[in-house]
């Protein structure tokens, strides 16, 4: 890094450092514990130290399997992506008003997550449900490591609970799906001008100021995907490069799903499946309890998991992962 004197080397060189720092100090962590138990073995032979180094080496000996898995794992394939922000988008599905109530409760979790980590939210895209919530919400959460934290929050996320509009107290079962898409800077997607169309709208607003009143909203239509992008700015320019962003974007998830989809067939985890139709989460608030489809987890602390403490849900769902590669690794490798 010393020797760039480019502003953009520098900042490329930089992220391969951060990347590969706690690689090579968890390989020299490694290798020092296993030279100190050469040297710990060499001292059990003296008699007037055996006792001493019986002790640490029992305790070195006991550490040690954490310090091999805790390198096998920083050595295993990482996704790429795992550093980069994201686009998250939550959506109403079946369940009409409840659905889009419950959709607006599932996006304030991801944000207050997202304060709390120091994350910043901006909303692309908004549009209300009729009795509050959201029927469709995008937003770019930016920071270090957001992928890698959300990305197993992708499907289906269901609702157990009596609706505010129901009078006979009966328990309603609503769905909202989540998508979460990594956003990569320099994504090397190439579009045609012939593959897409571009329409200029007046988007929809509350009323009164709030009304847009020149054509400034921007749709882009992907004829070979179908992939169909907006925004809605007040500037038609802004507008343009945010939904061809969007456009890369989801282009690029595209790719993602069908690498993923190849691991998940090769492997039986079912986490980072890449399949958005999959059901994974289930929130039952009569009995105060939220349940993880795809390892079995059932936590029985619903009110702090819609306050934005979803740690508990995604540390288990990145151990699982991560065991999964290790397993992926020693059948690789014996």
């Amino acid at each position: 890094m010393g020797a760039a004197s480019d502003g953009a080397e520098i900042v490329r060189l930089s992220k391969e450092h951060a990347e590969l720092k706690p690689v090579a100090d968890a390989v020299q962590g490694l290798a020092k514990s296993r030279a100190e138990m050469a040297d710990l073995e060499v001292m059990a032979e003296d008699p007037e130290m055996a006792d001493m180094a019986a002790e640490e080496l029992q305790a070195l000996k006991e550490r040690l399997p954490e310090l091999e898995r805790e390198v096998a794992l920083l050595l295993a394939p990482r996704d790429a992506d795992e550093n980069a922000s994201a686009v998250l988008e939550v959506r109403a599905g079946t369940g009409g008003d409840e659905a889009a109530i419950f959709a607006g409760d599932l996006f304030r979790m991801y944000s207050r997550y997202a304060s709390n980590r120091g994350w910043r939210v901006e909303v692309d895209s908004a549009t209300e449900g009729d009795a509050g919530g959201y029927k469709e919400i995008i937003a770019t959460v930016t920071g270090d490591g957001v992928f890698g934290r959300l990305k197993f929050e992708s499907g289906v996320h269901r609702v157990q609970r009596v609706p505010a509009t129901e009078t006979q107290g009966r328990i309603h079962t609503s769905a909202a799906t989540v998508a979460v898409l990594p956003e990569v800077e320099d994504v090397e997607i190439e579009i045609h001008d012939k593959d897409i169309r571009i329409d200029t709208y007046r988007s929809s607003g509350s009323g009164g100021q709030h009304v847009n009143k020149t054509d400034s909203a921007v749709r882009i239509t992907h004829f070979p995907s179908g992939i169909v992008v907006t925004s809605s700015e007040k500037s038609q320019h802004v507008n343009r490069d945010k939904a061809m962003k969007n456009l890369r974007v989801r282009l690029y998830d595209m790719q993602r799903q069908m690498k993923d989809q190849a691991r998940s067939d090769a492997r039986k985890s079912q986490v980072g499946s890449g399949d958005r139709s999959e059901r994974i989460r289930t929130y039952n608030y009569p009995q105060g309890r939220v349940s993880d489809h795809r390892i079995n987890l059932t936590l029985h602390s619903l009110p702090q998991i819609m306050e934005g403490d979803i740690d508990p849900l995604l540390n288990a769902l990145i151990a699982e992962d991560q065991a999964a590669r290790l397993a992926d690794l020693e059948a690789e490798f014996g």
